[in-house]
């Protein structure tokens, strides 16, 4: 029996660090996503615009035909922070990768948690910026009232959860062995 209930707490502990590396590695991939996707606003399917370009479907060639999208200071300081999470999320991997192997057992893995909690502040930041300032952020785009967010925002306002559910879910996580 007590043989049974040891193999069952290592089952358990191998399946929360399973979800643990997946959740880190979905809120990555969605936060590549959405910063460097071409969707944060778009009208109608054949034109969109996103933190670095804005871009419009050529129906005669076929291709997207994009140029740069003009900076202003809100765009900036989105870009700034999408990129900024993009980064505190891989070193809070990097790092989670390198506590496995280096932790004593018993450590708590705070510095991957705080990262993934910045992480998801910054991610928190452009999106409210973006929502609160999207008429000035494309100013010299199309009429705004015929478009609407696109996914990659939607995709940014998605990540604010996972990520921060995430550092909390590292802050008190405990290396087992």
């Amino acid at each position: 029996m007590f043989l049974f209930l040891f193999f069952c707490r290592k089952l358990e502990m191998a399946y929360l660090l399973i979800f643990v590396i997946l959740l880190h590695l979905l809120t990555l991939a969605m936060l590549f996503i959405a910063t460097m996707e071409k969707s944060w606003w778009e009208w109608g399917g054949l034109e969109n615009s996103d933190l670095w370009y804005n871009c419009r479907f050529d129906n005669a060639t076929g291709i997207w035909l994009c140029a740069s999208s003009k900076e202003t200071e809100w765009l900036q300081a989105v870009q700034v922070l999408m990129v900024l999470s993009v980064v505190f999320s891989s070193v809070s991997f990097l790092v989670f990768l390198g506590q496995l192997f280096t932790m004593s057992k018993g450590g708590l893995f705070y510095f991957t948690g705080l990262c993934q909690v910045f992480a998801g502040l910054t991610v928190f930041s452009a999106s409210l910026i973006y929502t609160l300032h999207h008429k000035e952020i494309l100013q010299d785009s199309r009429e705004l009232l015929s478009g609407r967010f696109g996914y990659c925002f939607i995709l940014a306002w998605v990540c604010v959860p996972l990520l921060l559910c995430s550092g909390v879910i590292y802050i008190h996580l405990r290396k087992k062995e």
